[in-house]
């Protein structure tokens, strides 16, 4: 029974190692919102198999918390975020219907 543990923990260890790449070397802010997410649920999942393995459920409660903070800080970052990329003025201009063909504000 003991190598299931330690299969358990190499998976969880290997599993956090290339997320926190991915959190490192991630392109844009949303590729390392998903990694630090990931990174938490498989930190989740090891307090689970430390609870399993040490047959103690006061841990339990940690992993409710986790969950919480964790969605919330996700909604929070993923509606406040900046745009990686910001586009020229008059792009944005257009993208957002203020301005006719022309260059005139509406319709007249």
């Amino acid at each position: 029974m003991m190598t299931v543990w330690i299969v358990a923990a190499v998976m969880l260890i290997a599993a956090s190692a290339l997320t926190m790449f991915r959190v490192l070397a991630g392109p844009s802010t949303l590729d390392r919102l998903v990694a630090l997410d990931t990174l938490i649920a498989v930190a989740m999942c090891g307090i689970g198999t430390w609870a399993a393995f040490s047959i103690d459920t006061t841990v339990t409660y940690s992993l409710t918390a986790l969950a919480l903070i964790s969605f919330v800080g996700s909604i929070s970052v993923a509606r406040f975020r900046v745009p990686d990329v910001e586009e020229p003025p008059a792009r944005q201009r257009v993208r957002r219907g203020q301005w006719g063909l022309h260059g005139r504000r509406g319709p007249r």
